[in-house]
């Protein structure tokens, strides 16, 4: 009887490690992905955050690199808790994925709570920053010194397929279209088939006349941004409610295993 007990104690271990591995892995390719977009937020659109004037979405970009971080960490302890089969190291494992798991409740939380206190206007950028990238178009693009600004703004206005902050007219108050020589309403990038001195035309049938302008061009990419870190969240909050229980199980059937 002792033996049939001890053999179904370590299939059921085994079964257990095998599936806490592949939660770690999934949980660890978790933390890869909000690893990777925090990384291609600072990386590939780092030019639009500074056009924005505003340091809040070059700290969300740090943060989803730091939580990303945590989560990699994570997952490489689970998997060596799990293969060594060590409970001192399990107990560590199991308190950062609650300690992880309850900050993703808070961090959920604070976000209804805030968004529920703006609302109807969270939708929209704050008025401050919508004036911050006009006022940055208008006084700095083609600006001594100011290159980065202007390769921004030419390489916003054709990603995004807009012209001006909030429309093309914004640029009727640009310092360089009041200094330029060649009557040019808007620059050339705003064209839809950019070339020299196509912005002295701002017909739209030549020009990007967008509602709302490059403005809500940006809201519409935070908030798809903002959907798919949702959505990362909601899978690795799911993924450690199991995590927490195999652990708990394989900590279990260790305890009852002979040394």
């Amino acid at each position: 009887m002792e033996t049939r007990r001890e053999t179904s104690n370590s299939c059921g271990t085994i079964c257990l490690k095998y599936i806490l591995f592949i939660f770690n892995i999934l949980f660890w390719l978790a933390g890869g992905a909000v690893l990777a977009v925090g990384v291609w937020t600072l990386v590939e659109k780092s030019d639009y955050i500074n056009l924005l004037n505003s340091n809040f979405y070059t700290a969300s970009a740090y943060i989803l690199i730091a939580a990303g971080a945590v989560v990699i960490v994570t997952g490489i302890i689970g998997c060596c808790a799990t293969l060594s089969e060590m409970k001192s190291l399990l107990i560590v494992y199991l308190v950062l994925l609650l300690c992880v798991f309850l900050l993703e409740i808070i961090a959920g939380v604070l976000a209804y709570v805030t968004y529920q206190e703006c609302f109807p206007f969270c939708h929209q950028l704050d008025e401050e920053l919508r004036q911050n990238l006009k006022m940055t178009m208008q006084h700095k693009y083609h600006q001594a010194g100011e290159d980065s600004v202007t390769q921004a703004v030419d390489k916003l206005h054709q990603e995004f397929q807009c012209c001006g902050s909030n429309s093309s007219s914004d640029w009727r108050d640009s310092i360089w279209i009041e200094a330029t020589q060649y009557q040019q309403l808007v620059p050339d990038s705003c064209c839809k088939t950019p070339s020299i001195l196509c912005g002295i035309r701002d017909h739209p049938s030549n020009v990007y006349k967008v509602e709302g302008g490059c403005v809500m061009k940006l809201e519409e990419f935070i908030l798809s941004q903002l959907y798919i870190l949702g959505a990362l969240g909601i899978g690795i909050a799911v993924l450690q409610l199991f995590g927490m229980m195999f652990t708990c199980c394989l900590h279990h059937n260790l305890k009852d295993e002979p040394y």
